[in-house]
């Protein structure tokens, strides 16, 4: 049975938290481990397993339950990839953290209003945080819910998952996640620190790209979730989003172009137009049917 493995970590680590994921690493000192009864708990963990990792919470030194229904500044889940090991090679700067665990990132959640968890996993995290960042076991999926402002009053799902709407100031989505992705990503991208999008050409930290399907996911067979044809790298600095949408579209020679979708705003439209007429990095010509196919279906272009 899969097991999910929470980790809080606080303000003062963010540096450490973002050389972690861009190294695809977590580590702790051998006395954390040791001195908060967490090592068990880690040397459970398998590859496959979850690694949630919660940043920027409440105060900690409250009762039990005491953060059902707080929010996080963020929350990572990340696969594990390579179990518990011991290694003294530099990752961090303030400090060793021999004992570690490789991970791939699934979801990188942090909207500026605030994210929780469920009620098992942020009690989780609050006495992770209360045991020096150890890690703390809670059977379970994955839950989380996004504070938003300002929702309109009807909200309609997408392929992607489900949204409920409740009120006017929270919304909650439960994360779908998707096995094969991590190994999608490994596959395509390997274990890469900078990936550049292959629609806007900028290099980034691999964090901020994702491994987007062409065809939709939801709309692929399984066969073709599979192929690495359909994946593309693609920038979480706004490409994804407007592929996504079909706001742009690739045409047959494999230029983008904006589609008339964009025009629903003139930001919207100005955004397209900076990718307009620019080719896709690396393409080849097993992309063409997946690109086909989101011109038609997605872009609605001939």
């Amino acid at each position: 049975m899969q097991k999910t493995a929470y980790v809080y970590v606080p303000t003062p680590s963010k540096t450490n938290l973002e050389v972690g994921l861009a190294r695809g690493l977590w580590g702790w000192r051998s006395a954390t481990l040791d001195r908060a009864d967490s090592r068990p708990a880690v040397q459970s963990l398998a590859a496959g397993d979850l690694l949630v990792l919660g940043h920027k919470g409440p105060n900690s030194r409250v009762a039990p339950g005491g953060w059902d229904g707080a929010s996080l500044r963020r929350v990572v889940i990340g696969e594990v990839t390579r179990p518990l090991f011991t290694a003294h090679e530099p990752v961090w700067a303030d400090d060793d953290y021999p004992e570690r665990i490789g991970m791939d990132v699934l979801e990188d959640i942090s909207p500026a209003e605030g994210v929780t968890l469920g009620r098992g996993a942020m009690e989780a995290l609050r006495l992770s945080a209360n045991k020096q960042g150890a890690a703390v076991l809670e059977p379970g999926v994955v839950e989380v819910t996004r504070f938003v402002e300002s929702l309109p009053p009807v909200i309609s799902g997408s392929d992607t998952g489900s949204i409920d709407h409740d009120g006017e100031t929270s919304a909650a989505t439960t994360v779908l996640r998707r096995r094969e992705r991590a190994k999608m990503r490994r596959a395509r991208f390997g274990n890469a620190t900078q990936l550049t999008c292959a629609l806007c050409g900028r290099t980034l930290p691999s964090r901020f790209v994702r491994a987007a399907h062409i065809k939709r996911r939801s709309a692929s067979s399984q066969v073709e979730r599979l192929m690495l044809a359909n994946i593309i790298p693609a920038c979480l600095m706004g490409c994804d989003e407007l592929f996504e949408h079909g706001h742009i579209y690739v045409d047959h020679s494999g230029t983008i172009r904006a589609s008339p979708k964009a025009q629903e705003t003139a930001d919207l439209a100005a955004m397209a137009a900076r990718l307009a007429d620019k080719p896709v990095a690396g393409l080849t010509m097993e992309q063409e049917p997946f690109f086909a196919w989101h011109r038609h279906q997605i872009a609605e272009q001939v």
